[in-house]
């Protein structure tokens, strides 16, 4: 319950997901997009923490067969709305319910890896995965959370019981003539979570992962296309360039 409700907080804000903050952003770890595992692993902490208030209505769970998950897999694990495997992934909440209560339809979520990115600091999955890992306990906040990458974020941290709470660590510089508090880089771990550092950075891997393949499924294939043209194209050239030769050499 207390999770659900964590949950339910994310529809306060439709500026949740929103590219901002003066932090540089995290290099997403792109090998995670050729790996089945973490992208299952990733559909399912969407599922778990994700989809109780963001839906992803333009992605239907049918497709998840397609990371290497069965139809039963999916039912057993993933399905909390609905209990037909071809019906969209669509959030727990109702949508009409969490604007009246909330004064806001959560964003649906099914695109957001491909919205954010920036050309000045990275692509969307660089920035969802700073995101999830620049959270600290602000108690002067509605939510009790702040972000470095996005301040005075109006989504809490639903992440909080893997990744435990941390404080961010600054030091003093110089800008301008005038001091400034700059984050150090550093963290200082206030409570521990469930996972390690190193897990939790490695699971938030594997949800933007997920999240990124989400918004184009055929990218592999598109890219892989995409290298099949060139060939041919490579080919037929020098093939049309010997033929032009052949068909020019008797004229002067």
């Amino acid at each position: 319950m207390k999770k659900i409700i964590a949950s339910l907080l994310t529809a306060l804000s439709l500026s949740a997901f929103a590219s901002g903050g003066g932090v540089a952003w995290d290099r997403f770890p792109t090998e995670k997009m050729s790996d089945l595992a973490s992208l299952q692993n990733g559909a399912k902490i969407f599922a778990n923490y994700c989809l109780n208030c963001h839906s992803a209505a333009f992605h239907r769970y049918n497709r998840l067969q397609e990371i290497g998950l069965s139809k039963e897999q999916i039912k057993d694990n993933l399905m909390f709305t609905t209990d037909k495997v071809g019906e969209q992934m669509k959030a727990a909440i109702d949508a009409k319910e969490a604007k009246a209560w909330f004064g806001a339809t959560p964003p649906d979520l099914t695109l957001v890896a491909r919205s954010r990115a920036d050309g000045s600091k990275g692509t969307g999955a660089d920035y969802l995965y700073t995101l999830w890992r620049s959270y600290y306990r602000d108690e002067t906040k509605a939510t009790g959370w702040d972000n470095l990458v996005f301040p005075s974020i109006g989504m809490p941290h639903v992440l909080w019981e893997l990744q435990g709470e941390r404080k961010p660590m600054f030091e003093e510089r110089m800008s301008h003539g005038k001091p400034e508090h700059v984050f150090s880089g550093k963290w200082e771990v206030v409570k521990a979570g469930k996972l390690s550092a190193q897990e939790y950075d490695n699971a938030v891997g594997d949800l933007v992962a997920y999240l990124t393949w989400m918004a184009e499924p055929q990218a592999k294939q598109r890219f892989n296309l995409g290298v099949g043209v060139m060939l041919f194209l490579l080919v037929f050239s020098v093939f049309a360039w010997r033929l032009n030769a052949a068909y020019w050499k008797d004229v002067k």
